[in-house]
């Protein structure tokens, strides 16, 4: 069963990932004050006005003060990049400084409108089914560098600029196609941060049924021994005679039975470790660690034909010699990156999915016992119920929706005087942001429960005095937070 606990930290590490390399427009900065040249000052006008003519043309509103809407044609209100421009928050802080340039093509923009449906690069851009975000940007870029540039009407504005040069607005529009350029998808790579999510989550149920095949193939490869060493040049009485106590375990038994185990790694093959790579290797390394033990000792000098014995051994070296080896950690490493961080949770799984398999055998009353479990192998739920299936895709969008508002308020509560905000380890802010949309959007949830889970997040997975900073600043989130009556619940 994957926990929320496993959920939220799952969340962290794709959110990290993502949030380190999104991308959406690289806009450029303003000339420096310093830098005289009348050439670069008018480039840089230029830009601007490609940018707002842009958003003029895709039918953005821009607010009060702007000037003429366009009522665009239906084709181009497919087209997502003056919507994807308009958000970066970047491109608002020009449109809100320069909005004297807001209306600065309107006398015009009916006739430019005109050239650029009435175009063939409009046409073919129309007869494509599928547009994908990269062939918005390259028809902008294509109508911009091929009509714009050329349209008598917008040249005609642009020369009452005192600064006009024909170098200035090539260099202009060759700043503007950069940026549209340099544009990421960023849909396609939250769609793919969204799939990883996903993925890594049904990874780790891969690996609590991994951890359940692994007695399996420890016993094959004993019984494979012994018939080994029973055709050994000189076998003594052990090797013709030797004790079955081991291979005829019955709870390895009902593990083979089980059907449910045996479907899921047929459909998930990273769930089977007879496919991980060298599994010969590992499984012959267990096998001897667990011979060596006192555990296989005292084992094998007990009575044959208990089920509960033979479960409760598997699950003590499960617990005590495979879970803690370092040839297992080395076999998850190779296998996927997040199966290491994975293991101490669905381990504890895995323990008890064995517990449940003798507990009524053993006249056990737990809780965890279900009815009519005795000798059988019952595998747990991938999530406890629709809720926890749902929690890490919810937060994961909660997060990315609210960055930019939840990174304000962490800032305001940042004390510049012990910590540096351009510094600051940015596991640290994504811990944080994670852990804000959660005490925000899930009311149900205590507010001590959030704060442990995070400080244990950022203590295991960032800087030595993380926890401590997380701590400090979820402590006043929370109380702005209350205080404000954004959230109805305290520390």
């Amino acid at each position: 069963m994957i926990n929320r606990s496993l959920i939220r930290i799952k969340t962290v590490q794709i959110l990290y990932s993502f949030l380190l390399t999104r991308k959406d427009f690289k806009l450029e900065n303003a000339p420096a004050d310093t830098d005289g040249s009348r050439e670069r000052q008018f480039a840089y006008s230029v830009y601007l006005d490609l940018l707002i003519l842009l958003l003029k043309l895709s039918s953005i509103q821009l607010g009060s003060g702007s000037g003429r809407t366009l009522e665009t044609d239906p084709g181009l209100k497919k087209n997502r990049v003056g919507k994807a421009l308009r958000e970066d928050s970047a491109m608002t802080a020009i449109v809100m400084k320069n909005r004297d340039r807001l209306s600065k093509f309107d006398s015009c923009l009916d006739d430019i409108l005109s050239a650029v449906t009435s175009s063939a690069v409009y046409t073919d851009y129309k007869r494509k089914r599928k547009l994908q975000m990269a062939d918005d940007v390259a028809f902008w870029n294509t109508v911009f560098t091929t009509i714009i540039r050329k349209h008598k009407g917008v040249e005609r504005v642009l020369r009452r600029d005192e600064n006009f040069s024909h170098l200035g607005l090539d260099n202009g529009m060759k700043m503007f196609s950069q940026t549209l350029m340099s544009f990421d998808d960023t849909r396609a790579t939250y769609l793919k941060a969204r799939t990883d999510l996903d993925k890594s989550l049904s990874m780790a149920y891969d690996l609590y049924h991994a951890l359940l095949m692994l007695p399996v193939y420890i016993t094959r490869l004993q019984e494979a021994r012994l018939d080994e060493a029973k055709n050994k040049y000189l076998p003594t009485e052990e090797d013709l005679n030797p004790s079955l106590r081991f291979v005829d375990n019955l709870y390895v038994k009902a593990v083979c039975e089980c059907e449910a185990l045996a479907e899921y790694v047929k459909e998930n093959p990273d769930a089977d470790p007879a496919n991980w790579r060298d599994s010969d290797i590992l499984f012959a390394a267990l096998l001897d660690q667990i011979t060596a033990s006192t555990y296989y000792k005292e084992y094998m000098e007990s009575a044959p034909g208990d089920f509960a014995t033979d479960a409760a051994f598997w699950r003590e070296v499960t617990r005590s010699i495979i879970v803690p080896s370092d040839e297992l950690a080395e076999a998850l490493e190779t296998k996927a990156v997040y199966w290491n961080d994975d293991l101490a949770i669905m381990s504890t799984f895995a323990l008890k999915t064995m517990r449940r398999s003798y507990a009524a055998a053993d006249g056990d009353s737990a809780d965890d016992a279900p009815q009519g479990c005795d000798g059988k192998i019952v595998l747990l739920p991938k999530f406890m119920n629709a809720a926890d299936e749902a929690f890490g895709t919810e937060l994961f969008e909660f997060v990315v929706e609210h960055r930019e508002e939840y990174r304000s308020l962490i800032d305001s509560f940042i004390d510049t005087t012990q910590w540096d905000t351009e510094r600051l380890a940015f596991m640290d802010i994504v811990i944080l942001l994670t852990a804000i949309a959660e005490i925000v959007h899930y009311p149900s949830i205590p507010v001590p429960v959030t704060l442990n889970e995070y400080i244990e997040i950022a203590n295991d997975y960032s800087t030595p005095r993380s926890g401590s900073f997380v701590n400090g600043i979820l402590y006043s989130v929370v109380k702005k937070l209350a205080a404000d009556g954004v959230i109805d619940k305290q520390l």
